[in-house]
């Protein structure tokens, strides 16, 4: 039986991560995604009690487990932080600028400014980045690889040098499909502007 409603728990996330990019958020109802699933309104509001909530289910359930997985790439044992954080890197960008997430970005850019959903995106999201970013990279500090700085800054100059190639045109919706091979020369250039910044005085 659980095995049954995570499926159509899932099932839900999935249709309605659908409508929400094909008609924004403020359009969309909760009516028109039962209508795509073939489900009544009491099984969506059994799962979810309202639009809100079925977006931000969405939005992060919809990144979770890549998000997950480029923070483990903050590996404060690597001896070699330019490599450290070339890693960090490739994963952020690589997970930023994947189709997926950049239509679930778009959606909340578009939202942030009509209600709570917009505060809500960003404490979970960038907040809860920073944070664990500017951990890592106090460590680092606390362990010589970085010269001592304020972490918190630090972690949103590292962010704002890795997405600065890309962000504008991500904005303005005229970006096109990045390759590996381009994320990893943004990475490259990306790093080698924090290190220069923050990198230890006696190196």
């Amino acid at each position: 039986m659980r095995a049954k409603t995570e499926t159509r728990r899932q099932a839900i996330l999935d249709t309605a991560a659908e409508v929400f990019q094909e008609m924004g958020f403020e359009r969309t109802t909760m009516a028109a995604i039962c209508e795509r699933l073939g489900y009544s309104k009491a099984t969506l509001y059994n799962y979810f009690g309202s639009k809100e909530e079925l977006f931000s289910a969405v939005v992060f359930g919809a990144t979770e487990a890549e998000f997950q997985a480029t923070l483990a790439a903050l590996d404060a044992t690597v001896a070699d932080m330019t490599e450290a954080l070339q890693k960090f890197g490739r994963g952020l960008l690589t997970l930023l600028y994947s189709p997926q997430v950049q239509a679930v970005r778009r959606l909340i850019v578009a939202e942030a400014g009509r209600s709570a959903l917009g505060r809500q995106c960003y404490e979970l999201g960038p907040v809860r980045s920073e944070a664990v970013t500017a951990a890592f990279l106090q460590q680092a500090m606390d362990a010589g690889q970085l010269r001592q700085a304020d972490a918190r800054i630090a972690a949103l100059h590292l962010r704002g040098l890795l997405e600065a190639e890309w962000l504008d045109r991500f904005l303005f919706q005229t970006l096109e499909p990045i390759s590996a091979a381009e994320i990893d020369a943004t990475v490259q250039r990306a790093v080698a502007a924090f290190m220069a910044a923050y990198g230890p005085l006696w190196a």
